[in-house]
């Protein structure tokens, strides 16, 4: 009930009256001011005026599992919430939760990772109180090839709830690294289980630097943090509900169309790499040429030299701009 009251608080704006939320709750007065008292001991300032009922003041940003559930704006994606103020990796959290039977749309967030990774096995710097890191548990019917599209998916939805959510001007750097002004300002790694071509589930995990922070020497160059970038303060749960809301209407197109057909022009768009010189760095030999943009399976599309287009696959190679990551 608690997550629902700061719901109703936070979108009427103004003063809700302690009879209200009993009816809209269905529960006493008394369970209406202990979960009052219970919101505030958290941190939340809400102000309770006689004849007049609650308010929710302004104060410092709140993350937690009540401000999630509160903010989130979804049918299945983020339902349940799981939060953890320290996690090893939500990513190893999600594998063993969808092991256990946790159903499809659990996401799990954590204030900080002490064992965060990205791609490749990569360290991921996870500080407390500053980013967003989270993984969606997903348990999918289609065949196990179309599994390499949904970190597209998720991708799109990442920069353009990012977009809506901070107002910041954001791009993908084919497949699913999220940035801004030519820096990095969110990574993605899936993983999945997957048992004689039947997936029992795929757990894609993102981080998004959020808030004031210094990076180490070896990614100064080439990371960035929304707060650089707008100048001001994001909400993170706020930033997670709209990247939810925006991977779950992504996704519906997705599973629509069996393919990334009904997003290619919308994740083309915002495509960094598109009509730009690239260097492919393909195991077999590196090459350049022209991104193009994506294809309906989500290959990028490389013109090369002679004005033939190739089609790059994701797991076998990886792209960078011609004097740079970009």
């Amino acid at each position: 009930m608690k997550s629902e009251i700061l719901a109703l608080l936070r979108e009427r704006g103004d003063h809700v009256s302690g009879q209200e939320l009993c009816e809209r709750f269905n529960v006493s007065r008394t369970a209406v001011w202990k979960a009052i008292g219970q919101l505030k001991k958290e941190g939340y300032r809400i102000e309770a005026v006689q004849n007049r009922g609650y308010l929710l003041a302004e104060g410092d940003e709140m993350f937690g599992q009540h401000e999630l559930e509160s903010r989130m704006d979804t049918e299945w994606a983020g339902h349940p919430v799981k939060f953890y103020d320290t996690l090893g990796s939500t990513n190893l959290q999600a594998k063993m939760d969808a092991e256990n039977g946790a159903r499809e749309g659990t996401l799990i967030v954590a204030d900080m990772q002490t064992a965060g990774r990205g791609r490749k096995g990569r360290a991921w710097s996870s500080p407390a109180g500053t980013n967003v890191y989270f993984t969606l548990i997903l348990k999918p019917e289609f065949a196990v090839e179309l599994s390499s599209m949904v970190t597209l998916v998720m991708g799109l939805a990442v920069a353009e709830g990012i977009r809506k959510v901070s107002g910041v001007d954001t791009g993908i750097k084919w497949p699913n690294d999220i940035v801004v002004n030519g820096k990095k300002v969110c990574g993605m790694l899936a993983e999945m289980s997957v048992e004689r071509e039947y997936i029992h589930y795929i757990v894609i995990g993102a981080g998004i630097n959020v808030g004031k922070q210094d990076f180490p020497p070896e990614i100064a160059d080439i990371a960035t943090t929304l707060w650089k970038e707008c100048g001001e303060k994001v909400s993170r749960a706020g930033l997670i509900a709209g990247v939810m809301k925006a991977f779950e209407e992504c996704y519906a197109v997705f599973l629509r169309e069996g393919n990334l057909s009904g997003l290619v022009e919308r994740y083309s768009a915002l495509l960094v790499n598109k009509d730009r010189e690239v260097r492919v760095l393909d195991p077999k030999g590196e090459f350049r040429g022209i991104a193009r943009g994506i294809n309906d399976t989500g290959e990028l599309l490389v013109e090369l030299a002679d004005g033939t287009v190739t089609a790059v696959y994701a797991g076998e190679v990886s792209v960078r701009g011609l004097y740079g990551y970009v």
